[in-house]
């Protein structure tokens, strides 16, 4: 699964930088890259594997910043702003966190 921009996002780099700018969000932890094959299961192997690296928390707030979508809340809204993009960082540690735990589990098979 992977995340593809497109011209609503708004990147401030422009549409032809939409290989960096999916980089930027699996590398942030915006986006997390993952495989599920359910015929592993059946091999008695774990069916979800996680691709992505342990990303850098420090760019995820830079990232959000990179795209007019939410750089623009920002501006007309920026406390609700701040708690929004606080609270999309917070869950996407969760979520990162919970696929390492799907990806770590043995397969009871």
């Amino acid at each position: 699964i992977a995340y593809a921009p497109c011209i609503n996002h708004g990147l401030k780099a422009g549409m032809g930088k939409t290989q960096e700018q999916t980089d930027l969000a699996v590398k942030s932890g915006y986006w997390h890259l993952y495989r599920y094959n359910p015929l592993h299961e059946k091999e008695g192997k774990n069916p979800f594997t996680l691709d992505s690296k342990e990303p850098n928390w420090a760019e995820f707030q830079n990232f959000l910043g990179s795209e007019v979508r939410f750089s623009s809340l920002k501006k007309l809204f920026p406390k609700e702003a701040d708690e929004l993009f606080n609270a999309a960082e917070e869950s996407a540690k969760w979520r990162y966190n919970s696929y390492k735990q799907l990806a770590s589990r043995e397969n009871s098979k």
